[in-house]
C-alpha cells in the first residue's frame, strides 16, 4: 500500500471524530465564557515575578516544567551518542545557487539508536555561516522533495536560498509517526520506552520537538551554519510542536508557529474552536496522559499558552493565523500572543506593543522582539508565510536578505 493510501484510510478513520468535533464547536465569539487566566508574574509559591533573575531561576523553569506535567510530556536528556553522516551532498543544487546536504543524525541511548535525515540547502554565494530555518513537517514528503523536482509552496526552499538563509527540515516519521496506533514505533520504543509507562510521559508531538533539537545539535557542529541564528517554524500541529521546541532548548533564536490553534499559540480557556477535549479525543497520541484531565475542565489547568510563548523569552517568538482558520482561533492565538510577550517588555525591557485589536490580514506587526500576521484564507503554509517570516528574521538579526 502507498503512502498516499494510508494517509486517505487514516483520514478516513478519524473523519467521524473531526466531523463531530468541527459541528460542536464554537465558532461565535459572543459565546466564548468568561476566563481568567494564571498570572506569568507569580509563581506557585505566591512569590512576585519582577526581576530577570526571578525569570530565569524561579518562574521561567517552573512553567516549562508545568508543561512537561500536563501536556507536552517530559524531554528525555538520556542520550548515550550522536553522530552524523552526510550521506549525499552536491555542491550545485538549484542550478548552482546552493549546495545540498541530506545529513543522518543517528541516537544510540543503551544501545538502541535511531536515524533522523536532516535535508538542508546552504546558499552557496554567502562568505559567511548562514542563518537557518529549519521546517518540523508532518505532511507528505514530497512537501521536502531534496531533489526539487517537486517543489511545494510548504517549504518554498529556492525563496528561502535567495534570501540568503539556509533551508532545513526533516520528517516527524523519522521520531514518531503522525499516526495513533504507529507513534511509539520510532524513538519511543526503541530509545525511550520508559516514557510510555508515564501519566506526564512523553508523546507524539514532544518527540517531534526531540527530533528538531537533534538537528539543532547538528547546526552546532556545522561550520556553514550560524546555529547562533537559528529559527524552528512548525504549521497546524507543527507549530504546536515549535512552540515547545522553543521553550524546551534556549539555543533557538526565533521560535514561529503558524495557525497552530489549541494546545500550540491559542488560549484554552476561550473555548473557541478546536478545544481541549477535541484534540485529545482525535488526537490521543500528540499530548501526555496527564492532559485528558483537563477535558472540558480546561479552568483547571495550571498554566495557558501565554505561558508557554512567556516562557520562550528573552527570545523571538512569532505567531501567524489564518483569517478562515477559525478552528485554529486566531484571535485567541493573538491574545496568547499579547499576554506571553509581556515577559518581554516588562522583564527584559524590550520596546514595541502590539495594537490592541488584532491588525487585518495584509497588515503584519513586527516588533523587535515578536512578530504577528493573519493572512486571508484557509488552514495553510504559504509562500507569503514565508516571506513575513524572513523579513521578521531580517529586522530581528539586522541582516540584509540575499547578502
Amino acid at each position: 500500500m502507498t503512502h498516499k493510501s494510508l494517509l486517505y484510510f487514516f483520514l478516513l478513520s478519524i473523519l467521524p471524530c473531526l466531523v463531530f468535533g468541527q459541528k460542536d464547536a464554537n465558532k461565535d465569539e459572543s459565546k466564548v465564557p468568561e476566563y481568567s487566566i494564571p498570572d506569568i508574574f507569580v509563581n506557585l509559591k505566591g512569590q512576585e515575578i519582577n526581576s530577570i533573575q526571578d525569570w530565569v531561576h524561579k518562574r521561567r523553569p517552573e512553567i516549562v516544567n508545568l508543561f512537561e506535567d500536563n501536556v507536552y510530556g517530559n524531554m528525555p536528556k538520556a542520550i548515550d551518542a550522536i553522530n552524523f553522516t552526510t550521506v549525499n551532498e552536491d555542491k550545485m543544487a538549484m542550478n548552482g545557487m546552493a549546495t545540498l546536504k541530506e545529513v543522518d543524525i543517528e541516537v544510540t541511548n543503551r544501545s538502541k539508536k535511531i536515524t533522523i535525515r536532516l535535508i538542508l540547502f546552504i546558499p552557496n554565494r554567502k562568505n559567511q555561516p548562514a542563518p537557518v530555518f529549519l521546517l518540523i513537517n508532518h505532511r507528505d514528503p514530497e512537501n521536502i522533495d531534496p531533489t526539487r523536482k517537486t517543489k511545494m509552496g510548504f517549504w518554498p526552499a529556492e525563496e528561502i536560498i535567495q534570501r540568503g538563509y539556509a533551508a532545513a527540515t526533516f520528517h516527524v516519521k523519522d521520531v514518531s509517526d503522525d499516526d495513533k496506533v504507529t507513534f511509539t514505533e520510532d524513538i519511543l520504543n526503541t530509545l525511550y520506552p520508559e516514557e510510555l509507562e508515564k501519566e506526564n510521559g512523553m508523546r507524539g508531538l514532544g518527540a517531534w520537538a526531540w527530533g528538531a533539537m537533534r538537528a539543532m545539535d547538528y547546526f552546532e557542529t556545522a561550520p556553514e551554519i550560524d546555529s547562533k541564528k537559528a529559527a524552528v517554524i512548525g504549521h497546524s500541529r507543527g507549530g504546536k510542536a515549535s512552540l515547545w521546541t522553543g521553550a524546551s532548548d534556549p539555543r533557538w533564536a526565533i521560535t514561529i508557529s503558524n495557525e497552530s490553534g489549541c494546545g500550540g499559540a491559542a488560549l484554552s480557556r476561550r473555548k473557541f474552536g478546536e478545544t481541549v477535549k477535541v484534540i485529545n479525543t482525535v488526537f490521543p497520541y500528540w499530548f501526555t496522559d496527564n492532559f485528558n484531565k483537563y477535558n472540558d475542565n480546561e479552568a483547571l489547568l495550571p498554566i495557558d499558552q501565554h505561558m508557554l510563548i512567556a516562557s520562550i523569552a528573552p527570545r523571538a517568538v512569532y505567531v501567524a493565523s489564518a483569517s478562515e482558520d477559525l478552528w485554529a482561533d486566531p484571535k485567541g492565538e493573538y491574545t496568547s500572543l499579547q499576554l506571553g510577550t509581556r515577559v518581554h517588555r516588562e522583564i527584559y525591557n524590550m520596546e514595541g506593543n502590539f495594537p490592541k485589536v488584532i491588525n487585518a490580514p495584509g497588515n503584519p506587526v513586527h516588533l523587535p522582539y515578536a512578530g504577528h500576521h493573519i493572512r486571508e484564507g484557509k488552514h495553510n503554509l504559504t509562500p507569503y508565510d514565508w516571506n513575513l517570516f524572513m523579513d521578521f528574521a531580517d529586522k530581528h538579526y539586522g541582516y540584509k536578505s540575499g547578502q
